[in-house]
């Protein structure tokens, strides 16, 4: 089977979606997560035991949550455009996040992106206002990531010539070493740096969208243009 051309992989919170409505989910419905957060963020644990020991502390209904999310999203303001252009392109657009699906699902539905294929981790909503985490997408032999998303990348290697990642935070450090080109901002890129993995700098959709322009027209002149970070 012929490889189709390029795919762009997307992280979620303060990427796709400008603000980290998972922090903000945490932050409404789960009183004392932050001291779980530190000895994430410290690398004492992987994203998937701080969900596990976050769980207990949620507090609320699948409607309040979801009413919470679609209140206070923010998503990038160039996003929409940035997906027609892709589209356009003939290049995939997927979203890989380490956070919930739930509130991912709603915002994207909310702006009419909901034939977006998404991976994040799974909440169940129980009746008690309590609620379940799942990881149907894990690496075997790593406990680390709630989201594998180096094991997404891979996965999908052999359908696409290059795959592009844009990222900004910590569950995007792995995958931003393997993918062909990598748009980074905030911790993404000084990680990326101290790795030695070179990175585009990006503010929002629009500059990831002016970049990839430029490699596409100068393809299109035949000039061979390559991912040249």
């Amino acid at each position: 089977m012929d490889k189709k051309d390029i795919l762009i992989l997307c992280d979620f919170d303060g990427t796709t979606c400008s603000n980290d409505m998972g922090y903000q989910i945490l932050n409404r419905f789960a009183k004392g997560w932050q001291e779980i957060d530190r000895a994430y963020i410290s690398n004492k644990i992987g994203s998937r035991l701080a969900y596990l020991r976050i769980q207990p502390l949620f507090r609320g209904t699948e409607t309040e949550m979801v009413e919470y999310a679609l209140h206070h999203e923010k998503i990038d303001p160039h996003f929409h455009s940035f997906y027609r252009f892709c589209k356009d392109q003939g290049m995939d657009l997927k979203i890989v996040s380490d956070g919930l699906d739930f509130y991912i699902s709603s915002v994207l539905r909310k702006h009419e992106l909901h034939e977006i294929e998404f991976y994040a981790n799974k909440v169940v909503f129980r009746d008690d206002s309590t609620l379940s985490i799942e990881f149907p997408s894990i690496r075997n032999g790593c406990d680390r990531c709630g989201t594998c998303k180096s094991t997404i990348l891979n996965f999908h290697r052999k359908n696409y010539r290059k795959i592009i990642y844009i990222g900004d935070s910590y569950s995007d450090v792995c995958p931003s070493k393997i993918a062909d080109l990598v748009f980074a901002k905030q911790i993404l890129s000084e990680k990326c740096r101290k790795n030695g993995k070179a990175c585009i700098d990006y503010e929002n959709f629009f500059d990831v969208r002016k970049y990839l322009s430029k490699i596409l027209r100068l393809d299109s002149e035949g000039k061979n243009a390559e991912f040249d970070e």
